[in-house]
């Protein structure tokens, strides 16, 4: 495993606005550490919202022993399809969704990008109203003095962009491993004293299985930005490294978290994330559930700049699909000031008794990422096999054409298949239902999407010169 590094060391806090958005990254722009995957991940995931996860096993009757066995295998297994699309970031140079141009074509993309914008701003309205839930009790203050700042912040974060977001959460692993290091020590033991579960509500085989898809889900989610910041590494970056990086930070803090949520889930099954936080803590010491708190609030706001970042590159690409724009700093520092604004507005008027139902419908979003992941990984490693035409991802008239059938038709079709086996409050699938409630609708949508994909594409390109064609010299850029 080799390690890599341009002129710029990432040692100093990066400070002036990043250019580049959803154009091509030309090698004399590229730099940045393999290693770096990894902290960068770890952070990007260690957030309330997979600490939740590991409540999932409790709350339905499931022993801590079999809740953690879960989330551990479910987050490994469901790590494996995010990660791999790191490959894609150093080969191709361009942000992830905008690759989907190649499966979808430049047009139909537009499709699944639909769905990614409202998953970055849905999360973004939750980490809002989580981490200006958890500042409030620790510091003071309610939801019109956080919100405001949080969105401010974020789109700070989202507007200096990639290397200031990579450096925060290099800087936030750190302080991350040591103070749930503690945390974790002590909740372990204070679970020894005196486990408590919720009574079972099904069989042991489907609460497993509900939480293993729960982890594996959520960690196929991040999935839609992993390219994003693994575009700047060096072409010729090795694969193995950037994508056992990515997997290392990623699934280490998912298994970690997940992991924690069960103990504290199994002892206070009725409480939110941030009072399981507080009691804990303020149980291994008085007032380190308070620090603990901050902490988590912190990542929390970092993530939300990643998410308003990879939500500006998302929303570009898909306006750029039918009204070609120059990439400008202005373009991009406007578009990310609308998506906090939005954000912003959505938080603001989202009564407490509908977040529930809010959600749900985020959730339910996430469905529609699924085949998207499928299509895209078996078109890059087993059809065209990392070769694509770059300027042609820019260009409506180009190899890739304005609508792919073949990629459209596979994604929809996945989805379709995935009806019956989906599980939320609001609705259950028949064969979920048959299977009290366990929802494996992420393996029919991986499966059914990447098969049929492959059967209409793969013949049809093997065959054809396309299949071969590099990056050429000349590619859009500013």
């Amino acid at each position: 495993m080799h390690d890599q590094q341009a002129p710029r060391s990432g040692r100093t806090l990066p400070t002036a606005p990043e250019t580049r958005s959803i154009d091509y990254i030309s090698p004399d722009e590229r730099h940045g550490r393999l290693w770096h995957q990894g902290p960068f991940w770890f952070s990007g995931n260690f957030v309330l919202t997979t600490l939740v996860i590991g409540f999932i096993g409790p709350s339905i009757g499931l022993s801590v022993g079999w809740s953690v066995t879960a989330v551990v295998l479910g987050a490994c297994f469901g790590t494996f399809f995010m990660a791999v699309h790191a490959n894609q970031g150093p080969r191709m140079g361009l942000p992830q969704m905008i690759q989907s141009r190649a499966q979808f074509g430049v047009r139909g993309a537009v499709v699944p990008f639909t769905a990614v914008i409202f998953v970055y701003l849905g999360f973004n309205v939750f980490n809002t109203v989580l981490a200006a839930q958890g500042l409030g009790r620790i510091v003071g203050g309610g939801p019109w003095l956080w919100y405001p700042v949080l969105a401010v912040v974020s789109v700070v974060l989202a507007v200096v962009g990639h290397d200031l977001i990579h450096f925060v959460q290099r800087v936030l692993t750190g302080l991350l491993i040591l103070v749930f290091g503690i945390l974790t020590v002590g909740t372990v033991v204070q679970w020894w004293d005196a486990p408590i579960s919720a009574p079972a509500t099904g069989s042991p085989w489907t609460s497993f299985l509900t939480v293993f898809a729960a982890a594996a889900g959520y960690q196929i989610s991040y999935a839609v930005y992993v390219s994003d910041y693994s575009r700047y590494l060096p072409a010729d970056a090795n694969s193995r490294s950037v994508i056992w990086w990515t997997y290392a930070g990623a699934a280490g803090s998912a298994v970690w978290l997940m992991s924690l949520g069960a103990f504290i889930g199994s002892r206070l099954p009725a409480d939110d994330a941030v009072t399981g936080l507080l009691r804990t803590g303020n149980g291994i010491v008085a007032g380190f559930g308070s620090l603990v708190v901050l902490v988590s609030a912190l990542a929390l706001i970092s993530v939300m700049g990643v998410n308003t970042y990879g939500a500006m590159l998302t929303a570009v690409s898909a306006v750029d699909a039918f009204r070609r724009e120059q990439p400008t700093s202005r373009l991009r520092a406007a578009v990310v000031v609308s998506v906090g604004a939005v954000v912003l507005a959505v938080a603001l008027s989202l009564p407490d008794d509908y977040l529930a139902g809010f959600s749900s419908f985020v959730l339910l979003m996430l469905y529609f990422l699924v085949p998207w992941t499928a299509v895209n990984l078996v078109d890059y490693y087993a059809i065209r096999k990392g070769r694509y035409v770059i300027r042609d991802i820019f260009d409506d008239q180009g190899i890739y054409g304005r609508w792919s059938w073949r990629g459209l038709a596979s994604y929809v079709i996945g989805l379709v298949a995935m009806i019956p086996f989906i599980s939320t409050t609001f609705f259950r699938g028949p064969v979920a239902e048959a299977m009290d409630g366990a929802d494996v609708s992420f393996l029919v949508g991986l499966l059914v999407s990447g098969i049929l994909y492959a059967a209409l594409a793969g013949k049809r390109n093997a065959a054809s010169p396309l299949a071969e064609a590099r990056p050429p010299k000349s590619v859009r850029s500013m």
